[in-house]
């Protein structure tokens, strides 16, 4: 069994919402059935009163839960995997992911992930859902995540997330030579052909990319991207739908293509290259307790700095015949 007893305000941006759909954007790791169930049975109550689903909230309006409910899923137990913490104190910390890091525990991954790591190292997680995690980032791409501490954190870090005032940078290989950067809006939605892909579907959510070149190679590019939202999948499905799929990529990226007389060091480091070439870079945010602006940077891995370098030395070779 677990208990959530909290009390926040209700933010600027959530004002004029149904107490339902405010509660579902405050706690997102909660169904809406089972939030709206808890409202029903007086668990969830609005300046101190009892009130219906559909009733509208206002802003700095206070929120108390008060709810004992037996977990969705198995408990998650501590492991000590070992973690590149980049940043931390009693609020939040920020931790470099490798790849081959699962974030949650899921189908396939009982253990071993990063949720399990973060109950070890930073046991008051525990008592915040999903063990703070607030974001996720796939199996195999690599970089920055902020994890909460504290339930008071964990809503101010959903919040701005949700205000899109987290500033998420990345760094990619995308085969292709880009002219240019750009912007991709397309909305991102459930494959209808294969319900573990995510595609370009015009019933999907809103989801929008920024992206720039960093440098041209003779057949692939080194890119900055810039996420606007949050989509599952949203860079590599973006980035397949422009026709330049990131290096790598085995679900998006179709068979590696490589430029005439290609070095042999770049065929095999193209050739061992088993994951999207995709870091997460740069990380902006306001610090959950004090407001104060946070930023961090996480160099690229070993790996895309062994891509980049061949992709270069090929270029190089070329150019100087």
């Amino acid at each position: 069994m677990s208990q959530i007893n909290d009390s926040i305000q209700i933010p600027d941006h959530l004002s004029g919402q149904r107490l339902d759909v405010a509660l579902a954007e405050l706690y997102p790791d909660f169904s809406r059935s089972r939030l709206k169930h808890w409202i029903e049975q007086g668990q969830v109550l609005l300046d101190g009163q009892q009130v219906k689903p559909k009733t509208r909230v206002i802003a700095e309006q206070s929120l108390q839960l008060d709810v004992v409910f037996e977990d969705a899923n198995p408990a998650c137990v501590a492991e000590a995997i070992p973690l590149d913490v980049i940043f931390e104190d009693e609020h939040l910390l920020v931790v470099n992911k490798p790849a081959g890091l699962v974030v949650h525990p899921a189908a396939g991954h009982a253990d071993g992930t990063l949720q399990n790591a973060l109950l070890h190292h930073a046991p008051a997680c525990q008592n915040v859902p999903r063990a703070g995690i607030v974001h996720r980032l796939d199996k195999n791409t690599t970089g920055l995540m902020v994890v909460a501490k504290t339930l008071e954190a964990h809503h101010a870090l959903v919040a701005q997330l949700q205000a899109r005032d987290i500033h998420r940078e990345y760094q990619a290989v995308v085969q292709g030579v880009m002219t240019g950067g750009g912007m991709v809006e397309q909305p991102i939605g459930r494959n209808p052909h294969d319900r573990k892909k995510m595609a370009v579907r015009e019933q999907g959510k809103p989801a929008v990319t920024h992206y720039r070149v960093l440098h041209r190679y003779r057949a692939h590019s080194h890119i900055h991207v810039q996420l606007e939202t949050g989509r599952t999948h949203q860079i590599r499905v973006h980035m397949q739908y422009l026709r330049y799929p990131i290096v790598g990529d085995p679900v998006y990226g179709g068979r590696s293509k490589l430029p005439p007389a290609a070095s042999e060091q770049l065929v095999a480091q193209l050739g061992a290259f088993r994951r999207q070439a995709l870091h997460a870079w740069r990380l902006s945010l306001s610090h959950p307790a004090n407001g104060g602006a946070l930023q961090w940077q996480a160099p690229l891995p070993d790996d895309m700095q062994r891509l980049l370098e061949a992709l270069q030395q090929d270029s190089e070779q070329h150019d100087s015949r």
